[in-house]
């Protein structure tokens, strides 16, 4: 409904700002560590929105910027996960390490962020792994970008060499055998095959 409301900050909150723009006042639920680099009271800012509509609740929740807010539908898609737990996760880690996280299989860091717990971890994994490598905005830094081509490589490869019957769980023991480190998807099967032949 709103994409963005651009206005005069009028007032800092734990957990929420007002702007007022038009003459109305919004109250805008926000990351902490988004209220802190919004700007000094007075200001004219820009804040991305999401409408967040439930049976007993009508909510505007506020980010600084577009990561932000893709970071923030992502986690609403996940089930188990509401727009205060995703707020807090936001305080608590910025999108991009977020993103690297899930696409990395990385639960140790994700259980860091309060409230998220190893079941809550994996299925964030579980749940965001291919829609993060889908997300534009959220899929831009390099490192990323670097990570999404390998986890595609070694998926291919994992297919390939399931089809030459080989079980997911002996091809993955025999990937840490070897470094992957720019190799093509053919080089990738090449290498296993050496190791899964013995």
């Amino acid at each position: 409904m709103f994409a963005y409301i651009k206005g005069t900050l009028e007032e800092k909150g734990n957990g929420y700002v007002i702007v007022e723009a038009g003459g109305i006042g919004y109250k805008i639920f926000m990351s902490n560590n988004s209220i802190g680099i919004l700007g000094e009271l007075k200001q004219v800012v820009k804040v991305h929105t999401y409408y967040y509509v439930r049976e007993d609740n009508i909510s505007l929740y506020g980010f600084t910027t577009k990561e932000e807010l893709s970071m923030f539908e992502l986690l609403l898609s996940v089930s188990g996960i509401g727009a205060k737990s995703a707020i807090t996760m936001l305080s608590n880690i910025e999108p991009s390490e977020f993103a690297l996280a899930v696409i990395t299989n990385d639960i140790k860091k994700l259980t860091k962020i309060p409230g998220v717990g190893n079941k809550s971890a994996q299925r964030i994994v579980l749940e965001l792994k291919d829609k993060l490598k889908a997300d534009n905005e959220l899929s831009k830094s390099e490192e990323i970008i670097s990570q999404i081509e390998k986890d595609d490589i070694l998926d291919e490869a994992t297919a390939a060499l399931q089809i030459l019957g080989y079980t997911r769980r002996d091809i993955e023991d025999v990937y840490k055998k070897f470094d992957r480190t720019s190799m093509t998807t053919e080089e990738v099967i090449r290498a296993a095959l050496r190791y899964l032949g013995k």
